[in-house]
Order: structure tokens, then sequence, then C-alpha cells
């Protein structure tokens, strides 16, 4: 039976309770402040919704994640970061990015990025929680991602390219800066094959929930504006 959220109460139920068709759906309704979203990601789900739905709340099981240290980058986007055809930056405009992830695409019916859900998103951004990467081609943003660090974890949440491979890019430097810092995963949420060619896998939701138990609250090197 699916869990309804009341306004006065941040917490979700066990992840134990989500569904398994639709995989991993756990909870719906509540809203999306920034001290909710903060519960929701820290307890392992995430918000994924359709303008004109409820407010509908997942933990999917296998959970699909990318450890930093098996990144797999093929030759052809190793030569292309060598070239450096593309310069990357880090929390530079974090408010075009995720306006550039919530243009629609000729593969889908909408976005599930909403008018609400950016502006929940700038408050994390705001709150340091939030992080944009963004791709640049001379002045022209052409790539970019975001997503949510806590502790040593990186949440991922969309990307969008205007040219080509510079989401690639963007997602790959990324990566390595992040291996750097110290963070030990990188939340995919759902598999693409786009993630799986960099090395993304899937893994139990419980062995997912140890490492939010393990590594939430870990300090790393991270130095987002440097």
């Amino acid at each position: 039976m699916l869990t309804w959220l009341q306004r006065d109460s941040l917490q979700f139920p066990p992840l134990a309770k989500a569904m398994r068709e639709p995989n991993g759906l756990l909870a719906a309704g509540g809203d999306l402040s920034a001290d909710r979203l903060i519960s929701a990601y820290r307890h392992g789900c995430f918000p994924w919704f359709q303008d004109g739905q409820p407010i509908l709340w997942w933990s999917p099981d296998p959970r699909t994640v990318l450890f930093p240290e098996e990144l797999h980058v093929s030759r052809s986007l190793a030569k292309l970061l060598r070239q450096q055809r593309y310069r990357v930056t880090f929390d530079q405009d974090f408010a075009a990015v995720i306006q550039a992830c919530a243009e629609p695409r000729t593969y889908a019916d909408g976005t599930w990025i909403t008018r609400s859900m950016q502006e929940a998103y700038l408050q994390l951004h705001e709150r340091g929680i939030a992080h944009s990467v963004e791709v640049w081609q001379e002045d022209q943003l052409v790539g970019g991602l975001y997503g949510l660090a806590m502790g040593q974890l990186f949440f991922g949440e969309s990307m969008f390219s205007r040219a080509d491979n510079a989401s690639k890019v963007g997602f790959a430097t990324l990566v390595g800066k992040l291996r750097d810092w110290g963070f030990v995963l990188i939340d995919c949420q759902m598999p693409t094959q786009h993630l799986r060619s960099f090395g993304a896998r899937a893994i139990p939701r419980a062995s997912f929930a140890e490492y939010l138990k393990c590594h939430l609250d870990l300090p790393t090197g991270a130095d987002w504006l440097a």
C-alpha cells in the first residue's frame, strides 16, 4: 500500500516498503522543501514525477551506481578530453544548467524537472548541497549536469548536451574530481546504456543503504569553486 506523506513530517517509510511494480515507488505527497529533499536523499529515495501528478518518491531495487575508481573512458572520449575542445567549470551557473536539463527532449514527452523542482534544487544549491557542472565551448554553455553532494556520496540528477559529447566530457571530468576528493560512490538512480558505458552497475538496495549509513557524514576534500 502506497504511503502518503504529511506536510508536517519529514519521515519516509522504510525502504523495504517500496513497491516492486512499479519498481521502487515508495511514497507520494509531501512537498519539495529543502529540508524534505535532504531527508529523502539521506533516507535513500528521490522525487520523480510529471506535471499534474502528485510528488512521487522512489527507491528502486537494485540501485544503479558508479564507483569513481571504476570509471570507464572510451578511447574516443579520452582523445576528446586531451584535445581540450571544451572547458569545464563547477558551480558557475547552476540555474542555467538545471534550466537546460528541463528543456524538452526529442525522445521524451514532457519533463520531470518541473518549475517547482527547479526552485527546490536552487534552494539546495544556495545551501551548498546541490552542485552543477558546466561545459563551455568558448563562451557558450553546451553541456552540463547537476546533483547533490552529501558526505562522500554524490547523487546525480540530470545532464544535457548541445554539442557532440559535451555532457560526456562534463561527467568524466566530474567523476575524476570526485575520485580525487575522496568520494566513494555516485548514485545514478536508474540504469541507462549511457551510464553503463561509463562503468555504472547495479547493486542491491540494501547495499546502497549501507553506503548511506557509512559515508553520508564523512568529510571529503571537495572544493567546488577551485
